[in-house]
């Protein structure tokens, strides 16, 4: 069974940086498709970016080059690094976890960008 903890929502300035980790239990970790996902109230949830086996990447168009998704196999977690942070990339973060059809997520961790 897969388990996902997100860790490192915090409380930024807009301009700021913030880096996210998800912490990934279980096994095979390195099969599965790892993305970041990021909802507002009363927003359906937005892919962030993602990342496959093959570290194939893809981000939100809204990222713009200000964010990079990274995983380490080993330690078995992913990173959200994120620069330049908006008003705008205030929301909860949600780390998703895709293989072969099977979907966990974490519990999201919130991210508020201040003036």
């Amino acid at each position: 069974q897969v388990q996902l903890v997100e860790s490192g929502g915090a409380l930024v300035q807009a301009g700021g940086t913030l880096k996210l980790s998800c912490a990934f239990s279980g096994s095979a970790f390195e099969f599965y498709t790892m993305a970041w996902y990021r909802q507002t109230p009363g927003q359906q949830r937005e892919l962030v970016a993602k990342i496959d086996p093959f570290d194939d990447i893809h981000y939100g168009d809204f990222v713009r080059g200000r964010f990079s998704i990274l995983r380490d196999n080993s330690k078995k977690v992913v990173f959200l690094q994120m620069t330049n942070l908006e008003l705008e990339d205030t929301a909860v973060y949600y780390c998703r976890a895709d293989f072969s059809q099977n979907i966990d997520w974490g519990q999201g961790t919130q991210v508020t960008v201040s003036p």
